[in-house]
């Protein structure tokens, strides 16, 4: 990965990819290719019936790195509908480990599978969204528990659907670098509770068993001509400028009465669980997203009165992100403009 070794130096031992079954059919497997060649290894297709059948390995001298130790977090639907890929990586991992190559540059050699990880059979989610009701260190681990609960089963070489919660935690305190991949371009990691679940529930888990979390990416590959790869805080601080903080966005959910005004306060909800769960979330972000939404008095009159409900929510989890000390804000006006009742709907209409 350039990214890691422009930010630390080295190219990260240890990486765990998450891999969404829905992403997988849109982009025909990009993200599982990248499993492949993080390892070192690259797909051999049938040019029939345009499916992979196999792999090759790639020496060493090409590759011009040392492999990559690499694990797979799947969720359900992927686990459903692409059964037989753990398979096949589980057989590329056994590929490796047999190759006379140093320990160094091969760690296949030392480590053990398995190495693709998911929720017990018939099973979905991560189960981490439902520990996050209060804002502490408890629910905090709550959530990393939830996280590796969730988790905590074998697919692929063998081992579809067994218990597998220990090897699962020693390949978590193992990761280096853990990277989530988005594909399309019409919603963000702000848009829905399953993106802090798996991303910031990871984080949550490593911190349970490390006391510290690793590298968090996110691969933007909204545009396939342009990849990017950013640090989870990157993607945060760009979506709350770019999307959540746009008066033009916030304009359009005006347009949609009682559901917009839920959009912005789930908004918010989003940000506070990538908070507590990842430490993604800067103090001035709040800011920012406070005085584009309650600190606008458009937007908090169109808030009270389209959804009352949701602006009740948005002035509790503000005041939440300041108890918690995710927010750091001196404004009297925001203490304020938090803790004040909403104004009467018949005198701002």
């Amino acid at each position: 990965m350039t990214r890691h070794l422009q930010d630390h130096g080295d190219y990260p031992r240890n990486v765990m990819l998450d891999l969404w079954g829905s992403a997988t059919m849109r982009t025909a497997g990009e993200e599982f290719a990248m499993a492949l060649h993080l390892m070192g290894v690259t797909p051999v297709w049938d040019t029939a019936s345009d499916r992979v059948t196999g792999f090759d390995v790639i020496t060493l001298a090409v590759l011009g790195r040392p492999r990559i130790d690499v694990s797979l977090r799947i969720s359900g639907l992927f686990r459903d509908v692409f059964s037989t890929l753990p398979d096949l990586f589980e057989q590329a991992a056994a590929a490796l480990a047999a190759r006379d190559e140093p320990v160094e540059e091969n760690p296949y050699r030392t480590s053990t599978s398995p190495r693709v990880f998911g929720p017990a059979p018939g099973d979905y989610g991560t189960g981490v969204t439902e520990t996050v009701t209060e804002f502490t260190p408890a629910s905090a681990e709550d959530a990393g528990e939830a996280w590796l609960i969730g988790s905590a089963f074998a697919y692929g070489g063998g081992h579809d659907g067994a218990a597998a919660r220990a090897a699962l935690e020693q390949r978590t305190a193992a990761t280096d670098a853990f990277v989530h991949p988005q594909d399309l371009p019409e919603t963000d990691l702000l848009t829905a509770a399953d993106y802090a679940a798996h991303e910031g529930g990871f984080a949550a888990a490593a911190r349970k068993l490390n006391g510290a979390a690793p590298t968090l990416y996110h691969a933007d590959s909204t545009n396939p001509d342009a990849p990017r790869m950013r640090t989870l805080a990157e993607e945060v601080a760009r979506v709350v400028r770019g999307r959540a903080a746009n008066p033009r966005w916030l304009q359009g959910q005006m347009r949609h009465g009682f559901r917009g005004a839920a959009e912005i306060a789930a908004t918010l909800d989003q940000m506070a669980a990538f908070a507590h769960l990842a430490g993604a979330v800067e103090s001035h972000h709040f800011d920012i997203y406070y005085d584009a939404t309650l600190g606008d008095d458009a937007v908090r009159r169109f808030i009270e009165q389209a959804n009352p409900e949701a602006a009740a929510a948005m002035r509790q989890r503000f005041q939440q992100m300041r108890e918690a000390g995710y927010w750091v804000t001196r404004r009297n006006s925001v203490i304020e403009g938090i803790a004040a009742a909403p104004a009467d709907t018949e005198a701002t209409s």
